[in-house]
């Protein structure tokens, strides 16, 4: 059996929901992948008329080998998606709930 990296692990969940959830023409969907730093991002930059669209519906870092969910705009969830591929809870921080509220959640608090 193959054994796949937190790294590509995590990109290949962002490739995936890049490709489920394409965009227009005038929207450009890009991700964002620092390997060195362990920065994961998926962005959608572009125009509506005269209107600027950007934003980043996911943004994942990989901090002492545990994924921190900085900010998980989807309906599946990351933290559901890292779960059902074999990651442990203890090894997954939801970074968007403040240090206090992590506590009350069954990941782990840093």
């Amino acid at each position: 059996m193959e054994t796949i990296t937190y790294q590509q692990l995590i990109q290949d969940i962002i490739t995936n929901y890049a490709h489920k959830h394409p965009q227009d023409n005038d929207i450009q969907t890009q991700i964002v992948c620092d390997t060195i730093n362990n920065h994961y991002l998926l962005l959608y930059v572009g125009w509506q008329g005269e209107k600027q669209i950007y934003g980043c519906p996911l943004h994942v870092d990989i901090k002492d080998n545990k994924f921190w969910i900085q900010r998980d705009l989807t309906e599946e969830g990351i933290a559901r998606q890292l779960l059902e591929a074999g990651v442990s809870k203890e090894n997954i921080v939801l970074g968007f709930r403040s240090p206090f509220n992590r506590k009350f959640t069954d990941f782990a608090i840093n």
